[in-house]
């Protein structure tokens, strides 16, 4: 199966980045001597669409920031934005922080540049004078909805073509998945926050 982001239409390292078995760039770390190679094979081929959708996002999430002329972060604040304004949730800078895990400082600046670009607007918050909230604003959020949000909704399609038996399936291996690759089995992602940590207050 080819990657989509291969640069040629016969580039065999790009279409066997999540093979596994003999051969494969992951059989040095995992030991899949009772797994048969028909269910390596399958296994290939399902890690291969996933690469796939991944490449997909990433070049949909490219467009997305081409097209609104907005950073990975900048994009991400407007759709929580978005998505808030749509449930009738209110929005405080600190609330974007918690969602982008990134500082105050941060965040004002974010803001600060949004605002400038007339993205959002910041209004008084109505039970706490001394916060803001924040609100996008129309002219964005319908340009994003009519753009990006048109061609991400077409995923409601392929989940919509599954049977239920289909969706519980492919829920419980997202799910599965996400467990295993999830930073708590990574030790050494959590030694190098740490050192990360130390340097900014060092």
């Amino acid at each position: 199966m080819k990657q989509l982001g291969s640069g040629t239409n016969n580039d065999r390292i790009a279409e066997n980045l999540y093979v596994v078995g003999k051969g494969a760039g992951t059989s040095d770390v995992l030991e899949i001597s009772d797994v048969t190679p028909q269910d390596q094979k399958e296994i290939s081929l399902l890690m291969n669409a996933l690469a796939n959708l991944r490449e997909a996002e990433l070049r949909l999430s490219e467009a997305s920031r081409r097209f609104m002329k907005l950073n990975d972060q900048d994009m991400r604040a407007l759709h929580y934005l978005i998505v808030a304004k749509r449930q009738g949730e209110i929005v405080t800078p600190g609330m974007i922080a918690n969602h982008l895990r990134i500082s105050a400082a941060s965040t004002t600046k974010l803001l600060n540049r949004l605002e400038r670009d007339h993205h959002i607007f910041r209004l008084v918050h109505p039970t706490d004078r001394r916060a803001f909230r924040i609100e996008v604003t129309e002219d964005t959020q319908r340009a994003a909805k009519q753009t990006v949000g048109k061609l991400q909704a077409r995923r409601f399609h392929a989940a919509a073509r599954l049977t239920s038996a289909e969706r519980a399936t492919v829920t419980r291996f997202i799910q599965d998945m996400t467990e295993e690759i999830s930073l708590k089995n990574a030790p050494w992602a959590n030694v190098s926050a740490r050192g990360e940590g130390r340097t900014r207050t060092g």
